[in-house]
């Protein structure tokens, strides 16, 4: 049993206020202080736990490359991508969008500079809104679309939602924009999700599936 001394207090204390996170809100790097809240671990990403969300893997082939998750007749997806150490992405990839896209405006929000307007679907467009947050050799990207990208009130769910999540870039060399992998979680790295069938972690909340 612990049990606490009175000449050790101040000793917790100091140690307690080192570990305080320097910033508001996040996203959050894994190695930096950052509140302990109840979040789903998907490798390269720690996800804020909400219960109205459904949370969805994106993969491409046998890789996870992204998140989708929908609420409210809308959709926020996310991509962690690796970053060079000297420089953030979020200048070119903006570019790129810009190159690609109509109907978009600059902006400034939450995160700083991003892009509003529509984003083309299969059957014709949807209102969007791009935003990208540069973290220590990673890049964010979010993309809110549908109902959430015009209205403030179902953005808003969004955005705390992607202000706590936490990026575990890892310390292996990685290349330019490579996405940061992604598994399901309580899966072990380099575990096939194919070999566990059904398999739900959860006691509440989104169960993860997957989008291919």
């Amino acid at each position: 049993m612990f049990r606490r001394r009175r000449r050790e207090q101040p000793e917790q204390v100091v140690e307690q206020e080192s570990a305080a996170p320097a910033r508001d809100s996040g996203p959050w790097d894994a190695d930096e202080p950052h509140p302990e809240t109840d979040r789903i671990d998907l490798g390269g990403l720690r996800l804020p736990h909400n219960p109205d969300f459904d949370v969805r893997l994106a993969s491409v082939g046998d890789q996870h490359v992204g998140v989708v998750v929908l609420y409210e007749e809308s959709s926020l997806q996310l991509q962690a991508l690796a970053a060079p150490r000297s420089s953030g992405l979020w200048d070119e990839v903006k570019t790129k969008i810009l190159a690609q896209a109509q109907h978009l405006e600059e902006r400034e929000g939450p995160f700083g500079s991003e892009l509003r307007g529509e984003m083309k679907v299969d059957d014709g467009s949807r209102p969007a809104r791009y935003l990208g947050i540069d973290g220590p050799r990673w890049f964010l990207l979010a993309v809110i679309s549908g109902k959430a990208a015009l209205d403030e009130a179902v953005a808003a769910a969004y955005i705390d939602f992607v202000k706590d999540v936490v990026v575990v870039r890892g310390g292996e060399p990685m290349a330019r924009e490579e996405p940061i992998p992604l598994r399901r979680p309580n899966e072990q790295a380099g575990e096939n999700a194919e070999d566990r069938p059904g398999f739900n972690p959860f006691k509440r909340g989104p169960e993860i599936s997957e989008i291919r």
